[in-house]
């Protein structure tokens, strides 16, 4: 029996993706899905011939997969949107590039996604007193990271629609242009979920400690101390490994010249084991997501390593030819019948997934 529209539905609810995908039904429902916006789905059935029915827009998704508008309208549909979406982008996309350029800091001063109103009412509405001290606080420290909060934000929104259009440009590629949480893109029939990340500090420091080596902040404190180096107080240990690495870094001493060159030796080592097995890399991003944000969904990591330096890897985020000639080689040879399966746990379940990195890296 054919895949009926409610069982393709209850699939997608359980993460199940691949289930669908393993059948031809299940894949007209992922790709109708990608168009589940309703001027979207009234435009499929205009340029498939079929009179839209005459129900609300919550059943128009169910009413187009029953309607049984093949796959191949599906997909001219979601081309032919995208194609004029894009050519409103490309118009302006080498000033935006420019534009990118021009952020000199990636700082979000404190304030983080999703905490961004919990942090000023906890911060300045609930435990200041005095009206004048509140001001002072909000010119002095808020408004500056505000600006942080708001540049970091403007910056990883338009990098991301750049990277997303890559991958969408090549032939290969059938973009979601509905914006559906779960698939941004279908790569030969493969969704994907474009995740963008950098070397993760928490998978060194496990990696650090698998190879019996100590943690990079501990080494760094110690040749601190060992050269009356200031260490700064109050920074979180990501601030602070940044800060001890550049004071280290600057330092003469040929002791301190040999801790960074065996730091950086492990990174890039790590770097090539990554490029020659992302397994293990897959398995701990998916393992160590955050709780609000949890799916199993098939996920293709873009991992963006900087190996002049890697704290700058936020950078090659904007660094558009480099990240077409990596991107459409990979898509070139994406090989549909590879095995891209991973399994992983999360929380005592077990979980399955098809996913991928392309790891991308300026040495």
């Amino acid at each position: 029996m054919p895949l009926t529209f409610a069982q393709a539905d209850a699939l997608f609810r359980q993460d199940k993706l691949n289930e669908l995908v393993g059948d031809p039904e299940g894949r007209r429902f992922l790709k109708l899905r990608s168009l589940n916006r309703t001027e979207y789905l009234e435009r499929l059935f205009q340029s498939a011939g079929i009179v839209r029915p005459d129900v609300g827009s919550r059943e128009l998704f169910d009413a187009a997969f029953n309607a049984g508008i093949n796959t191949a309208a599906i997909e001219s549909c979601a081309r032919e949107i995208y194609r004029e979406q894009r050519e409103c982008r490309r118009a302006n996309e080498a000033e935006l590039v420019n534009q990118l350029y021009r952020v000199q800091e990636f700082n979000w001063g404190g304030l983080h996604q999703n905490s961004l109103e919990k942090t000023i009412v906890d911060n300045y509405v609930k435990k200041i007193t005095n009206y004048e001290a509140l001001c002072r606080c909000v010119e002095n420290e808020l408004l500056t990271s505000m600006r942080g909060y708001v540049v970091c934000s403007w910056y990883n929104h338009w990098t991301s629609i750049i990277i997303e259009d890559i991958f969408k440009d090549h032939a290969s590629v059938l973009p979601a242009v509905g914006l559906v949480k779960k698939i941004d893109f279908f790569v030969k029939n493969t969704p994907f979920d474009l995740k963008v990340t950098y070397l993760p500090e928490g998978y060194l420091k496990e990696k650090r400690q698998a190879a019996n080596v100590r943690p990079e902040l501990t080494l760094l404190k110690r040749a601190a101390r060992s050269y009356s180096l200031p260490i700064s107080a109050g920074l979180a240990d990501a601030a602070l490994l940044q800060d001890l690495w550049a004071k280290v870094s600057d330092h003469p001493s040929q002791e301190c010249k040999q801790l960074i060159a065996e730091l950086m030796n492990f990174r890039n080592a790590l770097v090539e084991d990554i490029k020659s097995d992302p397994s293990e890399l897959i398995c701990w991003l998916y393992e160590n997501q955050g709780e609000r944000r949890f799916d199993a969904s098939n996920r293709l990591f873009l991992l963006l390593v900087d190996q002049r330096d890697y704290f700058s890897s936020w950078k090659l985020k904007r660094a558009k030819p480099l990240l077409e000639t990596s991107i459409r080689n990979y898509l070139d040879h994406f090989d549909e019948a590879s095995d891209r399966t991973v399994e992983f746990d999360w929380e005592g379940t077990t979980y399955m997934a098809v996913s991928d990195a392309i790891v991308i890296t300026q040495p």
